[in-house]
């Protein structure tokens, strides 16, 4: 049962960096860093976008209107770091 906890919290990391890498991505992409033209770039814009509109999308619709600012993505770090300590403090000890 440990190891499904661990591959549980695994899967958050990876899940985490790579919002935090949509993120990024985006603010990138908006300020014209990177060149939207590329195949490679648009592979990997696609990719972050597909991983993580799905989540971020129901966020997006009940927050209210910030202008140009999406805090969603805080948001859903927020969420994945509570499951994270639940995870651990609560399930854990249960289970060990």
């Amino acid at each position: 049962m440990l190891a499904l906890l661990k591959t549980i919290d695994f899967a958050i990391g990876i899940y985490w960096w790579i919002l935090i890498g949509s993120a990024i991505f985006s603010w990138l992409y908006a300020f014209n860093v990177v060149n939207s033209r590329n195949q490679f770039v648009g592979m990997i814009g696609d990719f972050l976008f597909r991983a993580t509109e799905p989540v971020l999308r129901p966020i997006r619709r009940i927050l209210p209107d910030l202008g140009g600012i999406d805090i969603s993505p805080i948001i859903v770090l927020l969420i994945l770091y509570f499951l994270r300590e639940f995870l651990w403090s609560t399930i854990a000890p249960l289970v060990i």
